[in-house]
């Protein structure tokens, strides 16, 4: 009788903090995805519009390939459905700017190097937190030898900017940034 009370008080130990633990991590109202993002705990499904190509130089295929990259960035970083629209959380918007200039002018008025630029206007409704809203512009953008042609390097480019516009457009959404 005397080694089971000492066992029986140990798992006591044990169990009472267990239970505690998981009342406070199950309860909070803010949950934390893998990213380190802050999703509102009430939400469950999130929505990525077609982003829509308002640029006159812009490929034909930048619109898809940048809203798929949202896409994939949302569902890879958070654990919320995605669905077409509707969603508890939303993203919608159009690509504004597409756009090649010279950015180091060397002797003679050569251009050493080409910048390409894009920027997207992102409207991110929060039906859960209207004060999360946000209407706002990024532009990233990516610089080139001016050797080198622009069909030759645009799709690695896009690439490149892409992941670094819908890493902004997540952080601000999710992180406050």
């Amino acid at each position: 009788m005397t080694l089971r009370w000492p066992l029986l008080k140990f798992k006591l130990y044990l169990l009472i903090p267990a239970v505690i633990l998981l009342f406070v991590f199950t309860g909070c109202k803010p949950r934390i995805s893998l990213s380190g993002a802050t999703i509102p705990a009430d939400a469950k499904t999130i929505s990525v519009a077609l982003f829509a190509n308002n640029t006159t130089l812009g490929p034909p295929t930048l619109s898809q390939r940048f809203s798929e990259k949202m896409r994939d960035v949302v569902s890879q970083q958070t654990n919320l459905a995605l669905i077409k629209s509707n969603a508890d959380l939303q993203f919608d918007g159009f690509i504004s700017e597409y756009n090649v200039a010279p950015v180091a002018i060397q002797s003679g008025d050569q251009a050493g190097l080409n910048r390409l630029t894009i920027s997207v206007n992102v409207k991110y409704i929060n039906k859960l937190d209207e004060k999360q809203n946000f209407d706002q512009t990024f532009t990233r953008f990516a610089d080139f030898k001016a050797t080198e042609s622009i069909s030759a390097k645009e799709a690695e480019l896009i690439t490149e900017i892409n992941r670094q516009l819908t890493e902004d457009i997540f952080n601000r959404a999710f992180n406050n940034w």
